[in-house]
């Protein structure tokens, strides 16, 4: 009930949906450190098995969080070049985005300067760097980068077109932006509209909420088991509703159509 309510808030109010998502974000970074919860997003399952990356043994247990990663990182070739991840969170993403794709540089930005601090003392890993900013002003000059990605972050923004504005900013010129995530039903159409208001090229867009329904079926009991071993029981059902569980509402959300999940490919003229 209050988590359907604090929902329909942030769809209402976009500014109390990104400050209360950036004070979620720190207390979460302040309360749980540890190393082995590196990844926040809902996961990806491919339907080819082209599209399955071979991963070294101790990733394996984030194989689902690091496919949505690769489905979309890997739609372009990044090696030798400087990528940004706006909405870098914890930093597995870019992780292994810097360890298995090949960039030059890596760059993750993230909101919560909390979070950006953990990633700090968790990776040491040459040309991973990240710092700390907000998508809708990020702290980069024009035409920095030849790509940007940005993983399940997008739905906490307070300005989809401010951050879409930013993102065409930074991007140098032929630069691709390389984005997925998810909105209800009723705001796909707004999405689609604030993309092309953008003036970035559309190259390709998916439909992957089947694909992440079957990860997160896939990956429930790891989920539940990681909730359980660390998290407080109080929020023990908060935490399974912002980790997409079984029974969750947005799960049920995606099972029925009420939200929508979507990968892009676009790039800057």
């Amino acid at each position: 009930m209050l988590a359907k309510l604090y929902t329909d808030m942030c769809h209402v109010y976009p500014k109390f949906r990104k400050t209360t998502r950036k004070q979620m974000y720190q207390l979460m970074a302040k309360y749980y450190q540890k190393r082995d919860w590196s990844f926040m997003n809902y996961g990806y399952a491919p339907e080819d098995a082209a599209e399955v990356p071979t991963l070294q043994s101790e990733d394996e247990i984030n194989r689902y969080c690091i496919q949505l990663y690769h489905h979309v990182a890997n739609a372009v070739d990044l090696r030798k070049l400087k990528v940004l991840e706006v909405g870098s969170g914890r930093g597995g993403g870019a992780d292994y985005i810097k360890r298995y794709l090949g960039p030059a540089q890596m760059i993750g930005v993230d909101f919560s300067n909390r979070a950006v601090n953990l990633c700090k003392q968790y990776y040491c890993v040459d040309g991973l760097s990240f710092v700390p900013g907000d998508a809708e002003h990020l702290p980069f000059d024009d035409n920095s980068f030849d790509a940007v990605v940005n993983v399940e972050s997008s739905h906490c923004y307070g300005s989809m077109d401010a951050f879409l504005t930013q993102v065409k900013r930074v991007l140098k010129p032929g630069g691709h932006f390389l984005f997925t995530d998810f909105r209800p039903r009723e705001q796909i159409d707004e999405m689609d509209e604030q993309i092309e208001r953008s003036e970035m090229q559309q190259i390709k867009q998916k439909n992957i909420t089947p694909n992440v329904i079957e990860a997160l079926d896939a990956d429930h009991e790891r989920r539940i088991a990681h909730i359980r071993r660390g998290a407080p029981k109080l929020l023990g059902k908060l935490m399974q509703e912002f980790a997409g569980t079984k029974g969750a509402g947005i799960y049920k959300g995606f099972q029925s159509g009420a939200y929508i999940y979507k990968s892009f490919v676009l790039q800057k003229p």
